[in-house]
């Protein structure tokens, strides 16, 4: 579903993020190829709300304090754990690769948080980037933390599409796969949404949350590395939330199905060996 109206008021945010200026309403209309009088009447809108403002008279619209005050209102009141934030910077510092951290919308995992790596050739993983749950180690390890029922109606919603050759494409492989990332103990990808990206992620269950933990990056540098990424990802864990991340339990699903997966994905990281490293997958915008 995408209503236009709601579409256009984000890319426009977007547009002001990116450009940093005061812009025209010919500016705006030019670059989106918009038609002159609904820009006109997207401005004005905003501009009567009080959420554009022309810094100088006749110089153009740009955002004002407003949105940046409703957000600070907003993640207030249910801000990211800062102990989460300096995990990923922690996990960004010992691997060299992106840390990032996911929470389940729909059939996607969303980042909420995350920390990039450094270098030059890097996973690009900003905050609000969605990718398919069902075809990323991300993704698979939200949907551990999920009932039997949860999952199945997630699952049913998902669009089974072929990204690459190793794409799973039934709710029974998926199904199979996280029972395999919880006895193995962390999840990972196979170039299953963009081949050339790798990762390993844990489930990390908060109490009334549930995120998943992600270090990621390109195949040619995680290629072989999961078992030791799993190890820093769990002992990363420990160090920064201790018991706090405890895991609500809840009814038993095909996998397992319960909030207590960190749980059982730390024990089992501790003793299995792995060879591969898959991961999450930019979105395709």
């Amino acid at each position: 579903m995408n209503v236009k109206q709601a579409a256009n008021v984000l890319e426009l945010l977007e547009y002001f993020a990116e450009h940093r200026q005061p812009a025209s309403l010919a500016d705006i209309a030019r670059h989106f190829d918009w038609p002159r009088s609904s820009t006109f009447n997207l401005l004005g809108t905003l501009a009567s709300r009080g959420f554009l403002y022309e810094p100088v008279a006749r110089g153009g619209y740009y955002p004002s304090p407003l949105w940046s005050g409703l957000v600070r209102q907003i993640e207030s009141a249910d801000p990211v754990p800062m102990q989460l934030h300096q995990l990923l910077e922690a996990l960004q510092h010992k691997t060299g690769e992106t840390a990032v951290l996911a929470a389940a919308s729909g059939a996607f995992a969303v980042f909420v948080d995350s920390v990039e790596s450094s270098n030059a050739v890097r996973y690009a993983a900003r905050p609000g980037k969605m990718v398919p749950l069902h075809v990323t180690a991300t993704g698979r390890a939200l949907l551990s933390q999920m009932s039997a029922a949860e999952r199945a109606k997630v699952l049913r919603r998902a669009a089974f599409e072929r990204y690459t050759p190793t794409t799973l494409m039934s709710v029974a492989a998926v199904e199979k796969e996280i029972r395999r990332s919880l006895e193995r103990g962390w999840f990972e990808g196979n170039g299953e949404f963009t081949a050339d990206l790798g990762g390993v992620a844990l489930p990390l269950a908060m109490p009334h949350r549930q995120f998943a933990v992600l270090v990621a990056g390109p195949m040619f540098r995680l290629r072989d590395r999961a078992a030791e990424l799993a190890a820093v990802l769990r002992a990363e864990v420990a160090l920064h939330l201790g018991d706090k991340r405890g895991a609500e339990a809840s009814d038993g699903g095909a996998a397992g199905g319960s909030r207590a997966a960190p749980k059982a994905a730390d024990t089992a990281a501790r003793r299995a060996p792995a060879r591969g490293a898959g991961g999450t997958r930019p979105s395709r915008r």
